[in-house]
């Protein structure tokens, strides 16, 4: 039995349709295929570029975490340089103020500057005599001055005047009659000598029982002494130096 022009047709385009549906299917799945592995890798490469931002990230903050910390050894190495520093001004500032405290002390003891504090004043005087007396045995003499002077030094006065004049270490003194000469400068008596120092122990110097007030009582010369508060000591002039 032959086949019919029209049965052949249609067993051909029954094919075509089998090859065009399986065409069309095989393009899905390769397609589908594709766009699953396709998906696959994008996220592998999304993972793998946030894995390494990650790890970019983490070395990053260890890099930050290490310089931070030399930073703030840097921040403590200069912080205990600078107490070193104050530290250091301190001291010799302490010690600049005490040795230029100590040269002023020792400029006012010179008498290179005046100097003013609290002492006593002692006042020389010749007493009175009568005509069959020997005057010299009533009058004052430099040998009465040294003595208060002396005294004076070893109680501890920071400075000495007499009749307003300021002794120095190498004062000349001698005395002619009722005439005292210091230095060159003649002054009559009464002669008062101040001293400054502590009060209560110069007095306590001069006073003591058989010392020199006494011993001035007795060559009956008038003492008259007295603490003073305040006792401004000038500075010795160049032209008694």
């Amino acid at each position: 039995m032959k086949n019919s022009p029209q049965m052949k047709g249609a067993w051909l385009s029954r094919k075509y349709f089998m090859i065009l549906t399986v065409c069309i299917m095989t393009g899905f799945i390769l397609g589908y295929s594709y766009n699953i592995s396709k998906d696959k890798r994008d996220k592998e490469s999304i993972s793998h570029f946030y894995t390494q931002q990650g790890d970019s990230y983490q070395e990053e903050l260890i890099a930050q975490q290490e310089r931070n910390k030399e930073l703030s050894d840097e921040l403590n190495a200069l912080q205990s340089k600078i107490l070193e520093y104050e530290q250091t001004y301190k001291t010799n500032e302490d010690t600049y103020d005490v040795l230029a405290e100590e040269a002023e002390t020792l400029r006012v003891l010179l008498g290179e500057l005046p100097g003013s504090g609290q002492g006593v004043s002692i006042t020389l005087e010749d007493h009175n005599y009568n005509s069959s007396s020997n005057p010299n045995d009533y009058i004052v003499h430099e040998s009465h001055v040294f003595s208060v002077i002396n005294e004076l030094k070893i109680a501890g006065a920071e400075a000495i005047s007499i009749n307003g004049q300021r002794l120095q270490a190498h004062s000349y003194i001698s005395c002619n009659g009722p005439v005292i000469t210091i230095d060159g400068n003649q002054y009559p008596a009464p002669f008062v000598i101040e001293a400054v120092g502590n009060g209560e122990t110069l007095l306590s110097a001069l006073e003591i029982s058989g010392g020199v007030v006494d011993q001035l009582l007795t060559d009956h010369v008038v003492v008259t002494l007295a603490k003073k508060d305040l006792i401004h000591m000038p500075a010795i002039t160049k032209g008694n130096s």
